[in-house]
């Protein structure tokens, strides 16, 4: 396999002090300078009023990784092809599976440990598992939804219908809603139906629990959670255009529940909701915002602005207020933004585009540096530790793509160091269809398509090593607090295998299923 070697571009960028957001005229100027730098031209320059680059969203989303649901003594993994969800035991690594609902496409366990909920799609229904005795309670929903979130305190989940999500609903209704959520009270076990905008795109809870945001196009509705009919909602208008309003593609809630803050696609101001009053305004933040994050500490609100080419910084709980900002290199199209976990250095690239390239950015310095890649990308992890990434490529190339190049039209991952941007790219057989991480950062794990084995990569040294499985993998996690990752495999009695990195021994286990029938 021959490696390419990065091309490494330093842009040392002008400071906070010094810096104001770009007017919309601006923002035209800037990007306008793009296409004499050879990358794709970042749009808007001919039409102040039109700051749609062209490109479309950004991908938020991580639709590769499995976030198992796990308590301090038991990891949860749904079976959607077998009905069931599977209880791992984190230090013994025994398994117990129960029937649930049919198709569990997810499971969440509650902040307390005490229960683990999947959301059953075929069967438009949540089960409620208690994860000591694993007693099943089953509580209905509404029909074509294919996503659920949990609140914070554990006590709610919300279904809805994610239009943006891979994951496809029950559909199986004459008369199909794309208005509603079901709200779930999982002490009581009752359910809300609820009408809220027209396709919810994003459901966001404040930190105490107490309200639910359900961002769609149109508007915002404000579930007050601790009312005594949560169904009573508030609905806030949040498009200037009700006749033709901007896709909503995410909303956050302040830290101290204050506020909810929606981007929508090309829209160059966020939408700021009081929420104990329901005033709605607005603040400009650069042109065509395509990313809105949170510092890992909670107090800053970042946004980039794509077109205008420009990375500000708000206060969290009073997110109108400018604390500063960054302009971004010239000629780079660039989308979106992950920050370690330690806030100091972030990543900055596009899902939107096929570009071979990324920029790290030193928050302290605010310097930042332009390094290529083999291939553009499709999925961007740092990892728990923040010194090193993951990058999952596109099969697609890049324009101008070498047609000899071994990742020519090839499945790619590349695995980078930050600290001293080592790499080491690796041309993949096959798609990958998962990944999980050890939460101390020294390992990552793989799998793909078609493909029996589990991809084992160290961070620390950047190599890998594969391990033949005895199917193919379905899923891949790792114990909480540990190196071991688990791989749920296509079998029909139930097959995992535990791999303990830090050991490299791997086992398997077979035959879990059959418990699942026991009454």
């Amino acid at each position: 396999m021959r490696c390419l070697t990065p091309l490494s571009v330093l842009a040392v960028l002008t400071g906070c002090a010094d810096y104001s957001l770009a007017t919309a005229d601006e923002a035209g100027a800037i990007a306008g300078e793009d296409a004499s730098a050879g990358q794709a031209d970042t749009g808007g320059a001919s039409d102040a009023d039109d700051h749609d680059d062209g490109f479309g969203g950004e991908q938020e989303d991580d639709e590769l990784a499995l976030f198992p649901a796990a308590t301090e003594r038991y990891v949860f993994v749904a079976n959607p092809d077998r009905d069931t969800v599977s209880r791992i035991g984190v230090s013994s690594l025994d398994v117990l599976t129960v029937g649930v609902g049919a198709e569990p496409i997810s499971v969440l366990t509650t902040p307390d440990y005490s229960t683990a909920v999947t959301f059953n799609a075929t069967a438009e229904s949540v089960s409620i598992v208690d994860a000591q005795t694993l007693a099943v309670s089953d509580v209905g929903v509404r029909a074509n939804f294919n996503k659920m979130v949990m609140s914070p305190d554990g006590q709610w989940v919300l279904c809805f219908h994610d239009v943006d999500s891979d994951e496809e609903g029950s559909g199986d209704d004459a008369v199909t809603s794309f208005n509603e959520v079901s709200l779930v009270n999982l002490d009581s076990e009752e359910h809300w139906p609820i009408v809220v905008g027209f396709n919810p795109r994003q459901v966001q809870f404040s930190a105490d629990g107490s309200v639910a945001a359900v961002v769609s196009d149109q508007a915002l509705a404000i579930i007050d959670l601790w009312s005594a009919d949560p169904g009573d909602i508030a609905v806030v208008e949040i498009a200037e255009d009700a006749a033709d309003p901007p896709q909503a593609e995410e909303v956050v809630l302040t830290p101290g529940g204050e506020f909810a803050v929606v981007r929508q696609y090309a829209e160059d101001e966020l939408v700021l909701v009081d929420l104990d009053t329901l005033d709605v305004s607005r603040f400009p933040v650069g042109s065509n915002p395509t990313d809105l994050d949170l510092s890992p500490d909670g107090t800053l609100l970042y946004v980039v602005a794509r077109t205008s080419q420009e990375v500000s910084w708000f206060e969290a709980d009073a997110p109108s207020v400018l604390v500063g900002g960054v302009d971004l290199p010239s000629g780079e199209l660039i989308g979106s933004l992950q920050l370690t976990s330690d806030g100091r250095r972030g990543v900055l690239y596009t899902t939107a585009s096929l570009e071979d390239r990324y920029t790290t950015w030193d928050l302290d310095s605010d310097e930042m540096e332009v390094r290529n890649l083999v291939k553009p990308i499709d999925t961007l992890a740092l990892s728990p530790s923040g010194e090193s990434m993951m990058i999952f490529h596109t099969q697609s190339n890049a324009s101008g793509a070498d047609p000899a190049s071994n990742f020519y039209n090839a499945w790619a991952l590349s695995l980078i160091d930050l600290d001293d941007h080592r790499a080491n790219r690796l041309e993949l057989p096959a798609e990958p269809s998962g990944y999980a991480q050890s939460d101390d950062g020294d390992f990552g794990f793989f799998i793909m398509e078609g493909e029996p084995y589990l991809e084992v990569l160290a961070y620390d040294t950047l190599l890998y090593e594969q391990l033949e499985l005895h199917a193919e993998p379905l899923y891949v996690g790792v114990l909480p607090d540990t190196s071991v990752a688990y791989v749920d495999q296509e079998h029909d009695l139930g097959q995992l295998s535990f791999y303990d990195a830090a050991a490299d021994v791997l086992e398997t286990i077979t035959g879990f299923e059959l418990n699942a029938e026991i009454e």
